[in-house]
């Protein structure tokens, strides 16, 4: 295990694996490396081809805290770890860790890739919305020694499992380890913010993230897949089906907007310079996400 410190000096542990290009993996809810062997998995695979920086957030794990928490502050905790790199590192989140990453190359870190799983975003009236007061009732329930409730609070309504899913949960050893954490959840609901209001966001809201980004969306989650959004083409789908082992639709999010054009009876259209990407027109355009998706090609350790 390793440390950096942060530029209010919380310190935050990391390891370190493999030899290659630098990249960095920020990982979502309840995520840290003591109670996350699929990153630690993942890390394996990546570590093969790069250099692998696996962090725990601030107040989880091994890293330190430093209340009040704010979202700057968990940027500042990726800049360090991207000084410690060498200047700059390719991203990778998962879930609200790949609204953190999004959030942090728009804010002008040194990223060169960026790569978000199941990033949160709800822009329709797919799935009931976070509740106005969600991140306020985590606090309340974290500082009155409510941890569990906590945890069960976000699992239904962040999750969106059923009541009686959740009850027998509670007597699981995962449980305690997610109780650890508890206190983060509401970090995580701060990070993601509106973005899971049922609104569209405001158009541009990611205009300014300079770098190459792939989206993937698991195929395995039906709940929480993009819907096609109105005035937009239907989403590509790869000849027979999803690419195996690769998590689902493979998305590029550029700064340019959905390209239009004849190519396309839904209204997408060719980019120039590659034949297999077409204008995305799901959710990512609705979070005012200029997207190209190609539905052949890469795999998301081949683009970092």
């Amino acid at each position: 295990m390793s440390t950096v410190h942060s530029y209010d000096g919380t310190a935050i542990a990391f390891d370190r694996l493999g030899d290659g290009s630098p990249v960095i993996l920020v990982g979502g809810a309840f995520q840290h490396r003591a109670f996350d062997p699929r990153t630690a998995q993942l890390s394996a695979l990546l570590a093969e081809q790069f250099t692998v920086f696996r962090y725990d957030r601030r107040g989880r794990g091994d890293s330190d805290d430093t209340p009040p928490y704010e979202v700057e502050r968990e940027i500042e905790d990726l800049q360090a770890l991207v000084t410690d790199a060498g200047g700059s590192a390719s991203v990778f989140g998962e879930s609200s860790g790949g609204n953190l990453a999004l959030e942090a190359a728009a804010r002008g870190l040194t990223i060169t890739r960026l790569a978000v799983w199941e990033p949160n975003f709800l822009i329709d009236d797919s799935r009931p919305p976070l509740p106005d007061e969600y991140v306020r009732q985590l606090t309340e329930l974290v500082s009155s020694g409510r941890r569990g409730d906590a945890v069960e609070y976000f699992m239904t309504k962040a999750v969106g499992l059923p009541d009686e899913f959740v009850a027998p949960m509670r007597d699981t050893p995962i449980w305690v380890g997610m109780e650890a954490v508890a206190h983060t959840l509401a970090y995580d609901g701060t990070v993601v913010g509106d973005s899971m209001s049922g609104k569209p966001l405001p158009a541009g809201r990611w205009a300014s993230v300079p770098v190459p980004t792939l989206v993937i969306d698991d195929r395995r989650r039906p709940s929480l897949r993009a819907t096609p959004h109105p005035g937009g083409p239907e989403p590509q789908r790869r000849p027979g089906g999803y690419r195996p082992g690769a998590g689902g639709i493979l998305r590029r999010l550029t700064r340019r907007p959905p390209v239009r054009g004849p190519a396309s009876r839904t209204g997408g259209g060719r980019r120039p310079g590659h034949p297999h990407l077409r204008a995305g027109g799901r959710r990512w355009a609705a979070a005012g996400l200029g997207i190209t998706g190609c539905v052949t090609c890469p795999t998301p350790a081949s683009i970092m």
